[in-house]
């Protein structure tokens, strides 16, 4: 299971900047989520850039300097809690993409052979990784690479995961590309994970400003008043604020 956040900024910064006061209690949860990060931004070219490590996010030299002089007005930033049997390499570890989209995923899915029959076998051979959010990437990129809007291609592809999975235990996700981010929330209220981490632990939410949107999952203080969170089963568009 892992931690997820992600801006939308007017202006182009660096990415602690857009992140400002939440990024610090999100990266104090890689004391728990300490197998891996993963960074994508949106390029000066409007091309997706990513960065990802297997060292532990709160520990990161190179993290941190990306996160101080990174310049970008749309980030998502993933901290990694490594699924059982799931090696922590680089392949494995999100965000999944190129310059055209990034995806990072929160949550479980089984088994990985009921998502590789939702993939064209010719991109399904292009997965670097064994993780279940790879392929639901994979997934999500075989509906956009046929004309579905991003929105679209990722709730399709949730429906398809639901309906032929035998343990959906969260689709959380966050998809960032050229023209916005978006971020889609569901997971099982009665899988045993949700027992374990209480009932609040895959929620996503969303504070907006007039220049700026945050959204993130739970896992540190989110004032109600400032926070709202984000519908089930639907896809937040949050599109690009800067030209």
């Amino acid at each position: 299971m892992c931690r997820l956040i992600g801006a939308v900024s007017r202006h182009r910064a660096p990415v602690a900047d857009l992140l400002g006061d939440d990024l610090d209690p999100f990266i104090r949860l890689a004391c728990e989520h300490k197998d891996g990060w993963g960074l994508a931004f949106r390029q000066e070219d409007g091309t997706i850039g990513i960065l990802r490590g297997i060292d532990r996010a709160d520990d990161s030299d190179r993290l941190q300097h990306a996160l101080k002089h990174q310049l970008t007005d749309m980030a998502v930033l993933h901290i990694r809690m490594a699924s059982p049997n799931l090696a922590v390499t680089v392949n494995n570890t999100h965000p999944f993409g190129d310059a055209r989209a990034a995806f990072a995923h929160n949550g479980e899915i089984r088994p990985v052979a009921a998502l590789e029959k939702l993939i064209d076998p010719d991109l399904l051979a292009t997965a670097a990784g064994t993780t279940d959010s790879e392929r639901y990437y994979l997934a999500v990129r075989e509906r956009m690479n046929r004309g579905v809007t991003p929105g679209d291609a990722i709730t399709l592809t949730a429906q398809a995961i639901t309906q032929s999975s035998d343990l959906v235990v969260s689709l959380n996700a966050m998809m960032l590309t050229p023209t916005g981010l978006y971020a889609y929330a569901q997971h099982d209220p009665h899988s045993e994970v949700i027992g374990r981490r209480g009932p609040a632990y895959f929620g996503l939410s969303y504070r907006q400003e007039e220049d700026l949107v945050v959204v993130a999952s739970e896992g540190w203080p989110q004032p109600a008043g400032r926070w709202a969170a984000l519908p089930d089963g639907e896809v937040a568009e949050f599109p690009a604020l800067h030209p």
